[in-house]
């Protein structure tokens, strides 16, 4: 079965059937409503937030299933707290402060894109885009919040 691949970023919930979507999908005769439609229902949860999104068309069925992709880890953590950006200067100032459970819901939003073997290394991967956006854990330096996590202090919320 032939298949054609349309790869797009989709604002979370607000796909349309224009640019890129539509011209796109025109010519392989996919119900475009359709499409539109399932996209919205897949990436309603990360609104304001760009998606990367794959449209898999088998081109002799018109059949077609979607795959989200996440945003960026620095995406779904400037949502998660509300600020535009990260630090200006991080390791000088403070954007933000996660807790930890914050640090774990971005991780398991993430998990099918992060490499980490288990929610805590994943957890971990978060941790290092905080630090690079100059945010505190916990009211910690992302650097402390790592060592307690190596020795089992937040164990309990790292539960898969």
């Amino acid at each position: 079965m032939p298949e054609q691949v349309i790869e797009v970023l989709v604002e979370g919930g607000k796909a349309t059937g224009g640019p890129p979507i539509g011209p796109a999908l025109g010519p392989l005769g996919v119900n475009v409503g359709q499409v539109v439609g399932e996209i919205n229902k897949k990436t309603a949860s990360f609104a304001g937030m760009q998606v990367p999104v794959k449209i898999i068309v088998d081109t002799d069925t018109k059949q077609f299933r979607i795959e989200i992709g996440t945003p960026p880890t620095s995406s779904l953590i400037r949502k998660e707290l509300g600020i535009e950006k990260g630090a200006q200067k991080p390791g000088e100032e403070v954007a933000g402060n996660l807790t930890i459970e914050q640090v774990v819901k971005i991780a398991k939003m993430k998990e099918s894109a992060l490499t980490g073997k288990d929610l805590k290394a994943r957890v971990k991967t978060v941790i290092g885009s905080a630090q690079s956006m100059g945010l505190t854990i916990e009211g910690m330096h992302p650097r402390e919040v790592l060592k307690k996590i190596d020795e089992g202090a937040f164990d309990e919320k790292l539960k898969e």
